[in-house]
Parts: structure tokens; C-alpha cells; sequence
């Protein structure tokens, strides 16, 4: 008989990412129930981070509870986004949220798109 396999929280959460998610659905003027991320081709560094609101969990999708807070995974970005630590942050100019990413490799000057890498399988089993 094998190992039991062991699932893997793709993203972790800040306690200021958890609490912008959770005053995102609290003031949303329909149901939500929390955000969904992913990445997406586009920019100079190849990839975006994406992050819209999320009604209902769609198929395939890993729903990712922490600290009170739900975000929906894109089952396309799992391995790009696998050990992502996701912070939301305010300064003079922005408030966004943050994507502290083991896979990415560069990010380009104007900080809107990466270079990210898939998990190696490695990651997978640690």
C-alpha cells in the first residue's frame, strides 16, 4: 500500500491579503464568495498575474481557504503559482495585491508582468 497522497495549498495569504479579500466580498454589490487568480499571456516579461472577483468555484478550480478568506486558484495556473505568497500592499502611488512567487524568475520594469517557471515535480512531493 503507497503513500496517502498529500494535497498542497497552492497559495498562502497575508493577513492584509486575507482581510482586502474578505472587504472584498463584504462590499460587493452581488454574491461573491471571495476572488479568483490565475495568470495570463500578455506584457514584455510574458505573463500577468490576474485577479477578479469569483461568484461560485468552477470546475477543476483549487479553492483555497485561509484566514477566513477564499481565493479560487485557476486550475491553469496551479503549477505557475504553486508556493505563491499573496500580500496586498498600499503605498504613496498603488494599492494592489502582490504575488510573491517562488516560480518567477524576472519581473519587467513597469512590475506588470513576469517570467514565471512551472513547479518543478520536486515541489510536488516535498
Amino acid at each position: 500500500m503507497g503513500m496517502p497522497l498529500r494535497r498542497f495549498q497552492v497559495v498562502t495569504l497575508t493577513d492584509a491579503a486575507a482581510e482586502r479579500v474578505r472587504d472584498i466580498v463584504a462590499r460587493s454589490e452581488k454574491p461573491v464568495i471571495g476572488v479568483r487568480v490565475g495568470v495570463r499571456n500578455g506584457g514584455c516579461a510574458g505573463m500577468a498575474y490576474t485577479v477578479d472577483v469569483a461568484e461560485a468555484a468552477r470546475p477543476g478550480e483549487d479553492v483555497v481557504e485561509d484566514k477566513g478568506a477564499t481565493v479560487l486558484v485557476d486550475p491553469k495556473a496551479v503549477l505557475f503559482l504553486l508556493g505563491t505568497r499573496m500580500d496586498y500592499r498600499t503605498d504613496k502611488f498603488a494599492s494592489q495585491f502582490v504575488f510573491e512567487n517562488p516560480n518567477q524568475t524576472s519581473a519587467c520594469g513597469c512590475g506588470e508582468s513576469v517570467s514565471i517557471e512551472p513547479a518543478k515535480p520536486e515541489a510536488l512531493t516535498a
